[in-house]
């Protein structure tokens, strides 16, 4: 169960989302900010509950596809990710919108689920029973909300934009290092597929 937790925290991937919103961040005010990041922890939450509650359904009955093919695109999509991450390090990637709602589902979608995310959330279901299922995603997102308002939080603090700097630089280095982890599901992901769907 902690483990499951730990892996959906990793996939959602609190620290490269704090290096994605940093453009955002400059633009609005805390509250603002705070807002917008609420909107889309909610937004996502809302489509975590729905692929846990019928994701196995929407996949087999309405859309007839196996579950293990999605399972291993999404690993081959995380496996992707994760190369960018080590290779390259996070680039911006979000730009200002005039209507925040917008920008809180642009944030949802894709940063915060994924093909990833919603294959564990559909995992999950097969694991733990509904309110406990529930709970996880529901304490995996508030976890990621904290993460990122405490590094907003404590890079705001740093007064010299040298601190600053070095600061951007060492969150660059762990979401590097994040990356392998997430690599690492991901091909865990593409095995535990391949092995269901062939074997």
């Amino acid at each position: 169960m902690f483990s499951l937790l730990i892996s959906f925290i990793v996939m959602i991937n609190p620290v490269a989302l704090f290096l994605y919103l940093q453009p955002i961040m400059l633009e609005l005010d805390h509250k603002a900010f705070r807002k917008v990041l609420l909107k889309a922890s909610f937004t996502s939450f809302s489509i975590y509950l729905l692929f846990f509650l019928f994701g196995d359904v929407i996949f087999t009955e309405v859309f007839q596809i196996n579950f293990e093919a999605f399972r291993i695109f999404g690993g081959i999509v995380l496996f992707s990710f994760a190369y960018f991450y080590i290779v390259k390090g996070q680039k911006a990637m979000l730009r200002m919108k005039e209507n925040l709602d917008d920008l809180a589902n642009e944030i949802a979608l894709p940063f915060m689920v994924g093909a990833g995310t919603i294959s564990l959330a559909i995992l999950m279901k097969e694991r733990l029973d509904y309110p406990l299922g529930i709970a996880m995603l529901l304490l995996s997102l508030v976890v990621s909300y904290y993460i990122v308002m405490g590094l907003k939080f404590t890079r705001d603090k740093l007064k010299k934009e040298k601190f600053r700097i070095a600061f951007d630089k060492n969150m660059e280095i762990v979401v590097r290092l994040n990356g392998f982890f997430v690599g690492a599901i991901g091909i865990n992901m593409m095995n535990t597929g391949i092995q269901n769907m062939y074997f």
